[in-house]
């Protein structure tokens, strides 16, 4: 495929933000654009590229007239937003870093109005439940008869995508294909993690229920048609939820992870492992802390662990470390009872070999699709290759539930 960034995790977020422009998120020209300033391994270039483009495309947004021409300004405000919160991605180094508020505010709003502007606009909902909010964006499909209950799928990013990332994703091909839909974030995700100061729990469960819940009282819903994806490490959230709670009719894993500590030790250096398994910690943390500081340090793993440590909400990376090895399947894969769909991206850069796990820990109850750079799908999560994604899971999709 072809590079758009010497630097390998520059050119995934940069092909991850242009794929979103078939369901109204990018423009691909102005992307592009944004891209070629971009200087390899510098947090700072990517996001003010690409604040820069947001702030543009924000203020053309701003200049139309919403009355005489809501879909214009519509596509304005979803692409803003995508771009301010892709300017945000790299910043999490800084906790203390202003941005990381302004961006996500500015993204809000652009969003916000965007939403406003649709023909069935969203629903912005907050789910009550034990220490924390599960907050959600819920679309009703105006596909098929209004007074017929519908399927519904409940869409869940991973380790660093926010809730209107996924609208984008899947959300869109989802509702016009007759499904509702919600979209919604967990401890540890962007706006939960800002505003509750909530980092990431393995008891995912817990984050899910309250949705089912709420789902369960929407007289346009059929309960017994409600699926759950989850995206990313998404893909193991998930499926840890489906082993709880059982009122799920199927899930889809984009894409399975069995366990979330071990491929993330797959990808650190041979001497932090040695220190992690010796249980030598503090030299650990100094020797990672060390590395952060290095600025030729290479951008994916320096990347991977300052989202870590914000994600999670702690400040020890041998620490965040052994709470992601408290998320794998290994004794409650028994608790899945409902169908569940596996991708497997060909060339993953992060989870390679977790969708095969998954499939020998159920068995029959799992569908893993395998899909390639033969058809541009072979990137984590099968960015750049939504339609072809959107087409095999929700076809999946429908067949499981039209046996409801």
């Amino acid at each position: 495929m072809l590079q758009l960034n010497p630097d390998h995790s520059f050119h995934y977020e940069i092909l991850r933000t242009l794929a979103h422009a078939r369901y109204y998120g990018a423009d691909v020209g102005e992307v592009l654009q944004a891209a070629q300033g971009i200087e390899p391994g510098n947090f700072e270039s990517f996001s003010k590229a690409f604040e820069a483009l947001a702030t543009r495309v924000y203020s053309q947004a701003e200049k139309i007239d919403q009355s005489k021409y809501p879909v214009s300004a519509r596509d304005a405000y979803f692409r803003a937003s995508n771009y301010f919160r892709a300017a945000d991605f790299y910043l999490h180094g800084k906790p203390e870093d202003p941005r990381l508020e302004e961006l996500w505010t500015k993204q809000t709003d652009a969003f916000n109005q965007a939403n406003a502007l649709l023909s069935s606009p969203g629903e912005r909902v907050t789910l009550k439940t034990d220490g924390f909010d599960v907050i959600g964006i819920y679309y009703k499909t105006q596909i098929g008869d209004p007074s017929s209950p519908k399927p519904t799928l409940i869409l869940g990013n991973g380790y660093d995508g926010a809730q209107e990332e996924m609208l984008h994703v899947c959300g869109f091909a989802a509702l016009e294909r007759g499904c509702n839909v919600i979209v919604y974030e967990g401890p540890g995700q962007p706006t939960v993690r800002r505003q509750q100061g909530k980092g990431f729990i393995t008891e995912w469960e817990k984050v899910v229920t309250p949705i089912v819940d709420f789902l369960e009282s929407r007289p346009e819903v059929d309960s017994k048609r409600i699926g759950l994806m989850g995206y990313s490490m998404g893909g193991w959230l998930c499926v840890r939820a489906a082993a709880f709670e059982h009122r799920i009719a199927a899930a889809i894993a984009v894409d399975g992870i069995y366990s979330v500590g071990q491929a993330y030790s797959n990808m650190l250096p041979a001497p932090w492992n040695a220190l992690r398994k010796s249980g030598h910690t503090q030299e650990l943390d100094e020797t990672i802390r060390g590395f952060l500081t290095n600025p030729k340090a290479p951008s994916g793993l320096r990347w991977g662990v300052e989202q870590g440590l914000w994600s999670f909400n702690l400040t020890s990376p041998s620490e965040y470390l052994d709470r992601s090895d408290l998320m794998t399947l290994e004794g409650i894969a028994d608790g899945i009872k409902c169908p569940v769909w596996v991708g497997e991206a060909g060339d993953d850069e992060f989870f390679r070999g977790q969708p095969q796990k998954v499939k020998d820990a159920l068995g029959d109850r799992v569908t893993l699709v395998k899909l390639g750079m033969e058809d541009a799908a072979g990137h984590h999560c099968h960015v750049s290759a939504a339609v072809l994604l959107n087409q095999i899971v929700f076809d999946w999709f429908e067949d499981i539930v039209s046996k409801k």
